[in-house]
C-alpha cells in the first residue's frame, strides 16, 4: 500500500512519501523538491510540471496555472473575476455557470474544466511518487485549504479519481502542519494544554489555525482565513509599480503583451525574494518588449509603502482566530510561521506586534504541509506503525438542513413554510454523523446549505436530497429517520433514510415547549452507524397554523452546543416491535460532475497520457538516431579507424551526414517507426565495424582463459599427486589428447588471424573460443573429478561376528574420504587441498 502525501499549492506542489525511517520529500525529474502546478498544451502533447514551466514563456496563452483558484468556483465569483484579469490564458463561462479553460491542443482549440486540469497535475505528481517508490501509487492524502467549500472538496476528489488516485483523507493544510509539528515533539504536557498558532501565508491565501497540544493528541481550536492574501499579491503590487514606471520611462505597455507580463511577473517575484534579505534590489530584464532592455530599482521601504493595503489585511484573520477560540494573546504560547510568502519582513513584524512574541520558524516553510499529509496517510495505513497521536479536527463552516412543510389547505399552498436547523455548527468535529427524525406521508426533499455565506462568497445551497418514495402501512404520517454525515473530507451528505413503523405503541402525551427547537442524535466518532437510543421521545413541532409536518428528535447524547428541548412527558407504553425499511435517497449536488462526465474525463485523461507517452518515445528514438550519427562519426576517425577501409569509411560518413541533414529538415517531425527504421538502417553498416573492434579488443583475454583451461587439465592429468592416482591411465591420456587437440586448434586459428588486417572479417571469433573452452571443460571435468572408491573398514574385534541381517558400514572417516569436491569453473586456478581427501580442481 502506498503512503504518499500531496501538497497541491497554487503555484507549486510537493510530494512526500513515508518510509521505514521517516518522511521524505521526493525529487522530481529535475531533482527539485517543488514541482510547478501548471499544464502547458502543445501542438502534439502536454507538458506538465517542470516540463511545462520550461516551455511556459514561449507558449503563455496555452499554459494553465493557478488551478487552485479556479476549481469548484462559479464564473461569477468576484474573486475569480479579479484573478482572470492577470491570467494569460482564456477562461469563459460554461453552460453550467462554471469556468471553462480554452487552450490550443493537437492543432485545435479545446476546452477543459479546472477539475480536468487539476487531474492532469495530480497524475504528474503520482508519476513522480511512483518513480521514487518504484511501486504503484493509489492511496494518498491531499492537503486542501480550510476554506474550501463542499463543491471544491468534491472537485478535488473528482480530480484525484481522474488521476487514478484514491484519497484516504482531504486534510486541511493547517491541520497537516500542526500534525507535522506535534507528532515529533516528546515534551508535550500531559495535563496543561500547549496552545500554538500556525500562520500559513502561501502563494494566494492566508490561513490561521490555533491548535491545542497535549501528550499524544492535537485539537484544532479555531480557524480563520483570507482567501486572497498571499505572496502573489506582493508580486502584483511590484508588477503594477514597474509596469507604470516602464510606461513612462521606456514608452512600453506590458499589459498589451502576454509574454512580457509573464516575464515581468517572474522578475518581480525574484525581486520580492531579494528584498526579503536585502534593504534594496535591482530589476533587470533583457528584451522585455519591443526589443527594449529595462532596468528598475526599489528599496524595501518603498516596497512596504506600496504594500500597505495588503499588510493591513494581515491582522484580520489573526483577530478572528483568537475570537473564535476565546483565547487571549497571552494564552497562545508559541507562533509558528509557514508558507512561501511568510518570509516578507513586514509580515513578520506585524505578527510579532500582534502576538507580543517573536514568531518561530522551526518547520520547513514550504514542505511542512506535504510532510503532514504523508504522516496522516501513514496513520490511516496498516503498512506503517506510527506513534499514537490523536488528531481532533473541526469544521470551519456551519451546515444547515432546510425543508418545506405543507400548508393545511389548498388556499395556502403558495405560503409553504420553510423550516431549517443547523446540523453541523461551526467548529463541529469531523468526521461526524447526526440523525434526524421526520414525520411524512410521502416523498419529501431536504436541502443542505451553508448557514452563513458571508465569508465564502458562494451560493448557500450545497445539495438537495429527495427522500422516497415510501409507503406507510398506516394512514397517519410515517416516522422517517434521516442520517446525515460530515465525512473525513469535510463533505456533507445524507447517508441513509429509514422508515420506522411501530406496532402496538401508545403515543406519549407531551406538553409543547414555548419555543420550537429540535434535538439531534449525534455521533462524533468516525464509525458509520449511530447506535439507536433505548428510550426515544418523539416531539411534534407544529407551526401556528397547526401543521403536522415537523422535525422529530431522537433522545441521543447531544453535542455540547445542541441544547435538548425542555418538555414534560407523561406515561409511555413500552415498544413491542419496530419495523425498519430503507428508503431510497436521490442526491443532487449543485455544480458537481455527474458520474458519466467523470467517466468521460477519466477516459480523456488516459488518451492524452497515451499521446504524451507516444510523443516522448518518438523523441527518444529521434534522439537515439541523432546520438548514433554523432557517436559513430567520431569513432570512425578515432578508435574504429583501423577497423574500416578508407572507401568504407568515406561511404559510411557520407551516409551519416545525409541522415543528419534529414533529421533537421524532412525528418524533423516523423513518427516513431520511421526513426526506428532509420536507426536500423545505419546499424546494418555500423554493427560489423563495432563487432570487429570488439573482437580485437577482447580476443586476448578470452584466449588466455582457454590457454589456462588447457594447461590446468594437462597439468592435472600429468600430475603424480595421490589425489589423482585412482584415475585410470587411459582416461588421463584422453584428457591429454583433448588438451592437445584444443591447443592445436587455437594455434592454427590464431596464426590465420594474425595474418589478417584489422578491417577484415575475423576468423578467430570470441564465441568460438568460449565454445571450445566449454567443450574442453565438459569433457575433462568428469574424468578428473571422479571420486576415489571407498575403502572397507576393518573391525577391531574379529572374534565377535556382526549380527545377522546387517551389513558392514564404512566408518565415518573413510566415508568422508570417499566424497570428491567439485572443481571451480573453467579458467579458475586449481588448488590442492589435504592429501587425505580425493578432491581435484581443474
Amino acid at each position: 500500500m502506498s503512503v504518499v502525501g500531496f501538497d497541491f499549492g497554487n503555484e507549486s506542489c510537493i510530494v512526500a512519501v513515508a518510509r521505514q525511517r521517516g518522511i521524505d520529500v521526493v525529487l522530481n525529474d529535475e531533482s527539485k523538491r517543488e514541482t510547478p502546478a501548471l499544464v502547458c498544451f502543445g501542438d502534439k502533447q502536454r507538458f506538465i510540471g517542470t516540463a511545462g514551466a520550461a516551455t511556459s514563456m514561449m507558449n503563455p496563452k496555452n499554459t494553465i496555472s493557478q488551478i487552485k483558484r479556479l476549481i469548484g468556483r462559479q464564473f461569477s465569483d468576484p474573486e475569480l473575476q479579479r484573478d482572470l484579469k492577470s491570467f494569460p490564458f482564456a477562461v469563459t463561462e460554461g453552460p453550467d455557470g462554471f469556468p471553462l479553460i480554452h487552450a490550443r491542443y493537437l492543432g485545435e482549440t479545446r476546452t477543459f474544466t479546472p477539475t480536468q486540469v487539476m487531474g492532469m497535475v495530480l497524475s504528474n505528481l503520482k508519476g513522480i511518487a511512483e518513480k521514487n517508490l518504484n511501486a504503484a501509487v493509489v492511496d494518498c492524502c491531499i492537503g486542501i485549504p480550510v476554506y474550501f467549500t463542499d463543491l471544491q472538496r468534491r472537485a478535488v476528489m473528482d480530480a484525484a479519481q481522474i488521476a487514478g488516485l484514491h484519497p484516504l483523507h482531504l486534510i486541511h493544510e493547517t491541520t497537516a502542519t500542526a500534525l507535522a509539528y506535534g507528532i515529533y515533539k516528546t515534551d508535550l504536557p500531559e495535563t496543561d494544554q500547549l496552545n500554538v498558532a500556525f500562520v500559513d501565508i502561501g502563494h494566494s491565501s492566508m490561513q490561521v489555525c490555533i491548535a491545542g497540544f497535549k501528550k499524544g493528541q492535537l485539537k484544532i481550536l479555531g480557524h480563520a482565513f483570507d482567501r486572497s492574501l498571499g505572496g502573489r499579491d506582493f508580486d502584483e503590487v511590484l508588477f503594477q509599480y514597474f509596469a507604470e514606471k516602464f510606461k513612462v520611462e521606456y514608452k512600453i505597455d506590458v499589459y498589451q503583451n502576454a509574454r512580457a507580463c509573464l516575464r515581468l511577473r517572474s522578475g518581480c517575484e525574484k525581486l520580492k525574494k531579494m528584498l526579503s534579505a536585502n534593504p534594496e534590489a535591482p530589476l533587470n530584464i533583457e528584451c522585455l518588449m519591443e526589443e527594449k532592455d529595462v532596468r528598475g530599482f526599489i528599496k524595501r521601504d518603498e516596497f512596504e509603502q506600496i504594500s500597505i493595503p495588503i499588510l493591513e489585511r494581515v491582522k484580520r484573520p489573526l483577530e478572528k482566530a483568537l475570537a473564535e477560540t476565546g483565547l487571549s494573546v497571552e494564552d497562545v504560547h508559541m507562533v509558528e510561521v509557514v508558507g512561501s510568502a511568510s518570509r516578507v519582513p513586514a509580515v513578520m513584524k506585524i505578527l510579532t506586534e500582534f502576538f507580543g512574541k517573536e514568531p518561530r520558524r522551526t518547520m520547513n516553510a514550504s514542505e511542512c504541509v506535504a510532510r503532514g499529509c504523508a504522516l496522516q496517510c501513514a496513520i490511516l495505513s496498516p503498512t506503517f506503525k506510527v506513534r499514537e497521536f490523536q488528531v481532533n479536527e473541526n469544521f470551519p463552516l456551519s451546515i444547515a438542513l432546510s425543508w418545506k412543510g405543507t400548508a393545511p389547505d389548498a388556499k395556502n399552498e403558495a405560503t409553504e413554510n420553510q423550516q431549517s436547523t443547523i446540523v453541523f455548527p461551526k467548529g463541529n468535529p469531523i468526521p461526524s454523523v447526526k440523525a434526524l427524525t421526520f414525520y411524512r406521508s410521502g416523498t419529501f426533499t431536504i436541502d443542505v446549505q451553508y448557514a452563513d455565506v458571508s465569508e465564502l462568497q458562494a451560493p448557500a445551497k450545497i445539495s438537495t436530497y429527495t427522500i422516497g418514495p415510501f409507503q406507510s402501512t398506516k394512514s397517519e404520517r410515517a416516522k422517517v429517520k434521516v442520517k446525515v454525515r460530515l465525512n473525513l473530507h469535510g463533505i456533507v451528505s445524507i447517508e441513509s433514510a429509514t422508515l420506522l413503523e411501530e406496532e402496538e405503541i401508545e403515543v406519549p402525551v407531551t406538553k409543547e415547549p414555548e419555543k420550537e427547537s429540535a434535538k439531534m442524535e449525534t455521533d462524533e466518532a468516525s464509525n458509520d452507524a449511530v447506535p439507536p437510543s433505548s428510550n426515544e421521545t418523539d416531539e411534534n413541532m407544529q407551526d401556528a397554523k397547526g401543521t403536522a409536518d415537523a422535525l422529530g428528535a431522537e433522545n441521543g447524547v447531544p453535542e455540547s452546543g445542541d441544547k435538548p428541548v425542555q418538555m414534560e412527558t407523561d406515561t409511555k407504553a413500552p415498544k413491542k416491535k419496530v419495523k425498519k425499511t430503507n428508503i431510497p435517497v436521490a442526491e443532487l449536488v449543485y455544480g458537481a460532475m455527474v458520474p458519466t462526465d467523470l467517466q468521460k474525463a477519466v477516459e480523456k485523461e488516459f488518451e492524452m497520457a497515451l499521446q504524451d507517452r507516444v510523443m516522448e518515445e518518438t523523441k527518444d528514438k529521434k534522439n537515439a538516431v541523432e546520438a548514433y550519427v554523432y557517436d559513430m562519426r567520431n569513432k570512425l576517425c578515432d578508435k574504429y579507424h583501423s577497423f574500416v577501409t578508407d572507401s568504407e569509411r568515406e561511404q559510411f560518413t557520407t551516409r551519416l551526414q545525409e541522415v543528419e541533414d534529414w533529421l533537421y529538415e524532412d525528418g524533423e517531425d516523423e513518427t516513431k517507426g520511421v526513426y526506428i527504421s532509420k536507426l536500423e538502417e545505419l546499424k546494418k553498416q555500423g554493427d560489423p565495424i563495432e563487432e570487429r573492434y570488439k573482437e580485437s579488443t577482447e580476443r586476448g583475454s578470452v584466449i588466455d582463459q582457454l590457454v589456462y583451461c588447457i594447461n590446468s587439465y594437462r597439468d592435472a592429468a600429468m600430475s603424480t599427486d595421490p589425489k589423482f592416482e585412482h584415475i585410470d591411465l587411459p582416461d588421463k591420456q584422453k584428457v591429454l589428447n583433448e588438451c592437445v587437440d584444443a591447443e592445436a586448434w587455437l594455434r592454427e586459428k590464431k596464426q590465420h588471424q594474425d595474418t589478417l588486417p584489422k578491417y577484415a572479417t575475423p576468423v578467430l571469433l570470441l564465441a568460438d573460443v568460449r565454445k571450445k573452452a566449454e567443450a574442453l571443460d565438459r569433457f575433462c571435468r568428469p574424468i578428473m573429478t571422479k571420486p576415489k572408491p571407498a575403502k572397507p573398514a576393518t573391525p577391531e574385534t574379529p572374534a565377535t561376528p556382526p549380527p545377522q541381517g546387517t551389513e558392514q558400514q564404512p566408518d565415518g572417516d573413510d566415508d568422508s574420504n570417499a566424497s570428491a569436491e567439485v572443481p571451480p569453473a573453467t579458467g579458475e586456478p586449481m588448488e590442492t587441498e589435504n592429501p587425505d581427501h580425493t578432491s581435484s580442481t581443474a
